[in-house]
């Protein structure tokens, strides 16, 4: 499965970054999107894009993590243009919401977050990177409120939910990115959901180092373990392995318009 993209890594989390990009080169990997948790941390990601290579490309994405949103200073519309700028930053995010771990008290704050980063998208049409985790009602309710205030590209990164998000997020033009849990035992809703998405708005990742896919599960994981994740989700789709390359080779170029592979 050659030329497979990682439209979703944390570089900058895996332990030994070196030995994870020459087994992503062995593994046939044309490139990856390392994506951001912290706005305060944006340098760093653009730093990892300094790995890029003729082999394996490099791009990252800027953004503060839903999780992460009550304590980092929310950057203005103008400060975020200026970073976007970077050729290397093919992307916005991550931002979105996230009730697992937060409290009601911080709902607001996320809110905010995810509009100012919707803003952004909509200005410099880079694609945003949506985390959403047990929001699926007021994610889908910001997203078609900022939607009629003009489009903006976007992509629910691991899609771990079912139909409703789903219908909603392709209703509005939306991508969906699939991970490891589409390998897991008892994810038969995502399968469902990978089986059934239009085929030009289909993704594959790893958002590792979490979330290995089977036959990897357990172990950390590492952006060139997206060929099981790709190889499953051909599978489902009764597809060959070439073409899911070449179709999700060409949804990321569509959608990450500064991705070149």
């Amino acid at each position: 499965m050659k030329g497979l993209i990682d439209t979703h890594c944390h570089l900058d989390r895996l332990e030994d970054l070196p030995a994870s990009l020459d087994f992503a080169r062995q593994a046939g990997l044309a490139g990856m999107v390392t994506i951001g948790t912290r706005w305060s941390e944006r340098a760093r990601q653009k730093a990892l894009t300094e790995h890029d290579s003729p082999d394996l490309r490099i791009w990252c994405a800027l953004g503060t993590h839903p999780d992460h949103a009550h304590e980092e200073v929310l950057p203005s519309l103008d400060d975020m243009l200026a970073e976007l700028e970077t050729p290397q930053v093919a992307a916005i995010g991550e931002s979105g919401l996230d009730y697992f771990h937060g409290t009601e008290e911080v709902k607001p704050v996320q809110h905010a977050s995810f509009r100012r980063h919707i803003e952004a998208a909509r200005v410099t049409g880079l694609p945003l990177v949506i985390h959403t985790r047990q929001a699926d009602d007021d994610t889908i309710a910001i997203l078609r409120d900022e939607h009629e205030k003009g489009a903006f590209p976007f992509l629910i990164h691991c899609f771990a939910s079912g139909p409703k998000l789903a219908g909603a997020a392709l209703e509005l033009g939306g991508y969906l990115s699939f991970s490891g849990l589409l390998t897991f035992k008892k994810c038969e809703e995502i399968r469902d959901v990978a089986r059934h998405a239009p085929e030009d708005r289909i993704l594959v990742e790893t958002d590792s180092p979490f979330l290995a896919p089977v036959p990897k599960r357990g172990k950390p994981n590492t952006p060139g373990y997206v060929v099981h994740t790709a190889a499953r989700l051909a599978e489902e789709r009764g597809l060959t392995g070439e073409r899911l390359v070449e179709i999700t080779q060409a949804n990321t170029r569509r959608l990450f318009t500064r991705v070149a592979v």
